[in-house]
């Protein structure tokens, strides 16, 4: 909001330059693949048109010089997928004649309800596409009647650019349809976190936007889980959880009994011990919940009773409880390299439940254990 205590000249100022656009983040490359794609396309578009069509009668319309600058320019953009262009131009072009041939008003009344009528249809059929408008303003502007209008050229032409665009935008690197791709949940071990928000939440959020955007929403997703991992990295600098994670570990093995297990829990005071074989690669972790889980079994009143009647070794050779740490331990684990970037860690932290992640050098062994509290560690002293 403008500063309103602020001498007017400088309000003036203020008001003119938020009437500039804002800078285009795109290199000399990419703007002048734009440009030779939105040329092509309407230089094929045209001669398939003018080809397919007999003579005298107009072969190409100028609303599609508009969708080019979608199809090639913004490629992942709603407004310009497949649909959205030759349903949006098609569409309207029939609300367009549609006004000219129902409506008895005047030449500025039928023209400006043409394009309120596109751009309601438009949104009802999901195909919102700016140049549609256009499309219904120019057949009242060229009083054209005939319903075939609405289908060749406009329908053809669009129907051809979008074809260009296909074929263009995939050869040049550009995902054109741009169809929504759910994200699929990252494996163990993944190089990438998890974003920090849900579909919920940012479903949420664009709703309480409420207007169009610009941007599949997928891309949005990308963006923002991007930009927050750059955040992160500028804030933590080039650290690695080598430089921050706790070593030597305390760890334990799989036939560790679980009275010994428990034992090392309580006398350095944390929460969970990686499982280990011989040559110190992880099989496992043994948490406190770990424990507390296999103490609901035992048939005992209050949770101390059953904690102790499951640490108590079995006299016997056979036994129905479990004795040792790999009858309880979780088998799944995610771990990180010593040489990953600690930024790419913080989400599992703050938003997957993590408290521990076992960290592994060469040869994929155990040389330390990245805690909540190195992360917190790391984050106040900053780079």
């Amino acid at each position: 909001m403008p500063d309103t205590a602020a001498p007017l000249p400088d309000r003036v100022l203020a008001w003119l330059n938020a009437l500039r656009p804002a800078p285009q983040a795109v290199n000399a490359r990419e703007r002048l693949r734009v440009v030779l794609g939105a040329g092509l396309g309407l230089l094929l578009a045209g001669l398939l048109s003018h080809a397919a069509m007999a003579p005298g009668l107009p072969w190409l319309v100028a609303p599609l010089g508009a969708s080019a600058v979608l199809i090639f320019g913004v490629p992942a953009s709603p407004l310009a997928q497949p649909w959205a262009v030759v349903g949006g131009n098609t569409l309207s072009a029939l609300v367009g004649i549609a006004c000219m041939q129902w409506l008895p008003l005047p030449p500025l009344m039928v023209a400006a309800v043409a394009v309120a009528l596109a751009i309601a249809v438009m949104f009802t059929l999901r195909c919102l596409h700016p140049p549609g408008g256009a499309a219904g303003l120019l057949m009242v502007l060229t009083a054209t009647h005939d319903w075939h209008f609405a289908f060749v050229p406009v329908a053809l032409n669009s129907l051809l650019l979008v074809l260009a665009g296909m074929a263009y935008n995939t050869l040049t690197g550009r995902r054109y349809p741009h169809a929504q791709q759910a994200h699929a949940p990252q494996p163990q071990g993944a190089s990438v976190a998890p974003p920090r928000f849900g579909d919920a939440e940012l479903d949420a959020v664009l709703a309480r936007y409420n207007q169009v955007l610009d941007v599949p929403r997928d891309d949005l997703a990308d963006l923002l889980h991007e930009a927050e991992l750059l955040s992160y990295r500028n804030r933590l600098g080039g650290l690695r959880c080598a430089d921050i994670m706790s070593s030597p570990v305390i760890s334990v093995e799989f036939g560790t009994p679980l009275a010994e297990a428990w034992a090392l829990l309580q006398q350095h005071g944390i929460k969970a011990l990686p499982v280990v074989d011989r040559v110190q690669r992880i099989v496992g972790i043994v948490t406190r919940a770990d424990f507390m889980r296999a103490a609901e079994a035992e048939q005992r009143e209050g949770l101390a009773g059953r904690l102790q009647a499951l640490l108590r070794p079995s006299p016997a050779t056979h036994s129905t409880k479990p004795e040792v740490v790999g009858q309880i331990m979780s088998r799944q684990v995610r771990v990180a390299s010593a040489e990953r970037a600690i930024a790419e860690l913080v989400p599992l932290f703050s938003d997957t439940g993590h408290h521990h992640i076992p960290i592994v050098g060469e040869q994929a062994r155990l040389v330390g254990i990245l805690t909540q509290s190195d992360l917190v560690k790391a984050l106040s002293h900053g780079p």
